[in-house]
């Protein structure tokens, strides 16, 4: 368990000393005043707590993706620990730390605006677009799974349809009431449960102490289905390493901040918290896959459905019935909680663009609406292809929020290699993803990974042309 164990400390020793860098970079200024105050409307922008803000942050951006995302990704081997830590410190933590700190120095803007502010106009109105299709989707996806294993733990007669409509109807209602009604008082409970969840399976893991793979072992891909590891498994672990999906998350906590000093604990500690959820499920279920059960799920392939069967067997063996039950509540809470928060992002996106004041309820209807009708539709759609769409659309989301933050780096003149190097990963990803998936292309994988990377390059060339001419015609700040 060395690998693991050195795995934990780093992510922990990530945020002390990574976080704090990134922090000093960005230019925190605790005098600054807040949007919680300077635009306070009681519905969206209301001063909060920070281990409040923090809790409903980290429940926010868990969802499925630290427990699924880690448990799919773990069929490829030891790399999927490398990915968690190197990815959460390095790519995801900075990325949501700066989107929201953004966010919070202009006002609590939604980040179509912030990557339109860097990108151009032009790009602000796809990007729109973009992100509330992506919300919707989350929206869809996070029903579908947690009404699915509602109604395996009830009777028949509570079907998944019975289930979808009722969280559906909370969507309604958290989406449209003020943060502090619903959200700031239930989030916490839920957070907790979660962190209890992963606290048990971390002792648990100790306890037992498997023989889990060390990287003295080698980094081999154990794909039962032979899937690469570049670039499925970077797409598989999703939301334990890197989300573009938090990036739309984090102006909702920066409408309700009430210091910019309190940034990295709820921002860049929020990611390096799902980082270590991520790598504890990777762990719990490296070991599940070698018991007798978990041997014959792991031949059976990467399905959702499996990782909700792994999450039940671990649980309840490992907590006992009343650890199982909190640890099943806090994988049904989180992609519901998560999915509220999408649609609420939704409804700020468009007001934002719309230019639509969200402090009368009837205006409030108008927007949300349309989006719960679009997405109770995208329901009806193949659950595992729905995923992988979002899973894709999610990660491109990142790209676009990471070359966002490059250019605000270069602008203030600041080391923007912090946020380039992981937008160029990425942007490899994501392209040679599309290029070689089912769902994409289709490509050979030799084709797929030379056409990746010439769009890498591609877009990095033009990068340093931009630089090159900003550069030069903004010689100071």
């Amino acid at each position: 368990m060395f690998t693991f164990t050195i795995a934990l400390l780093a992510l922990i020793a990530g945020y002390f000393f990574y976080g704090k860098f990134v922090e000093k970079i960005f230019g925190v200024d605790p005098a600054h005043k807040t949007p919680a105050y300077t635009k306070q409307d009681g519905v969206d922008y209301i001063p909060m707590p920070t281990w409040k803000i923090f809790m409903i942050q980290f429940l926010n951006i868990a969802g499925l993706g630290p427990i699924f995302g880690a448990i799919m990704g773990a069929k490829f081997g030891t790399a999927s620990y490398l990915w968690i830590v190197l990815g959460s410190i390095f790519a995801g933590a900075v990325h949501d730390f700066l989107a929201g700190m953004i966010s919070l120095r202009n006002g609590g803007e939604s980040l179509p605006e912030t990557i339109g502010r860097y990108l151009g106009v032009n790009f602000k109105q796809f990007m729109r677009g973009f992100t509330v299709l992506l919300m919707v989707l989350v929206g869809a996806v996070f029903v579908a799974g947690p009404a699915g294993l509602l109604a395996k733990l009830t009777p028949e007669s509570l079907d998944l349809s019975f289930w979808a409509t009722v969280v559906f109807v909370y969507y309604v209602l958290a989406t449209l009431l003020p943060i502090d009604k619903i959200i700031g008082k239930i989030y916490p409970i839920f957070a907790i449960a979660l962190i209890f969840m992963a606290a048990g399976i971390l002792f648990m893991i100790f306890w037992h102490h498997p023989a889990l793979p060390e990287l003295t072992d080698g980094i081999a891909n154990t794909h039962p289905d032979g899937l690469p590891i570049f670039p499925m498994m970077f797409i598989s672990i999703a939301c334990g390493a890197i989300s573009g999906f938090h990036a739309t998350q984090s102006p909702l906590m920066a409408r309700c901040m009430t210091n910019e000093k309190y940034g990295r604990p709820v921002f860049y500690g929020a990611m390096i918290t799902e980082g270590i959820v991520a790598l504890i499920w990777a762990a719990a279920a490296t070991y599940f896959f070698h018991t007798e059960e978990g041997s014959a799920l792991f031949a059976a392939g990467s399905g959702n459905d499996n990782a909700a069967v792994i999450v039940d067997s671990i649980t309840k063996e490992w907590l006992g019935v009343v650890g199982g039950f909190l640890a099943i509540l806090g994988v049904i809470a989180a992609p519901i909680t998560s999915g509220d928060t999408a649609f609420r992002s939704a409804r700020l996106i468009v007001a934002d663009f719309l230019r639509v004041d969200q402090k009368p309820i009837l205006k409030r209807l108008m927007i949300s609406v349309p989006l719960f009708v679009a997405g109770y539709i995208i329901l009806h759609a193949n659950f595992s292809v729905l995923w992988r769409y979002f899973a894709w659309c999610n990660q491109t989301l990142a790209v676009f929020t990471l070359w966002a933050l490059t250019v605000y780096l270069t602008q203030k003149r600041k080391p923007y290699v912090i946020t380039l190097i992981p937008a160029l990963f990425m942007t490899a990803v994501c392209s040679t993803y599309i290029l070689i998936a089912r769902e994409g292309l289709h490509l050979p994988q030799e084709l797929a990974y030379w056409l990746g990377g010439a769009v890498t390059l591609f877009i990095f060339v033009l990068f340093l042309v931009w630089r090159n001419k900003y550069l030069r015609r903004n010689p100071t700040i």
